[in-house]
């Protein structure tokens, strides 16, 4: 009975712990998201600085300190928001191009389907200063 009552218990910490953790990302989605320009078909990219997955669909891509772009990917794309790691495939040289390059992590490899830059300078000086962008 104590077993079954334990492992009950690690069962509700841990389905908190995804719950917490998917509402962290979507709070961080709709962040970025209130920060992010009009859809583009293409950005730049010579190296990825960093990235940021937002849940199972969205993800951010810094090609530079400040540049920041946001992505979706096509569905199925199986726990994009349990990668360690992802790359970002450029057909076109240095350019990532929407409906034609990939987020490829794993054995996935989920097409972009949108592209949005970031006011990432704005995003994080507002973020200090407290203040929500109408």
């Amino acid at each position: 009975m104590r077993t079954l009552l334990l492992t009950a218990a690690m069962f509700a910490v841990a389905g908190t712990a995804v719950a917490d953790t998917r509402a962290t990302e979507d709070k961080n989605l709709a962040r970025y998201q209130q920060y992010a320009g009009t859809s583009v078909d293409n950005f730049p990219m010579w190296n990825m600085y960093q990235w940021q997955s937002l849940g199972p669909d969205w993800l951010a891509v810094w090609t530079a300190v400040n540049d920041v772009y946001l992505l979706k990917v096509s569905q199925p794309c199986i726990r994009l928001e349990d990668a360690k790691g992802i790359q970002v495939t450029s057909q076109m040289a240095h350019q990532v191009t929407r409906r034609l390059d990939y987020v490829n992590f794993g054995t996935q490899h989920c097409q972009i389907v949108e592209i949005r830059p970031v006011d990432y300078k704005t995003m994080l000086k507002e973020g200090r200063d407290g203040k929500a962008k109408g």
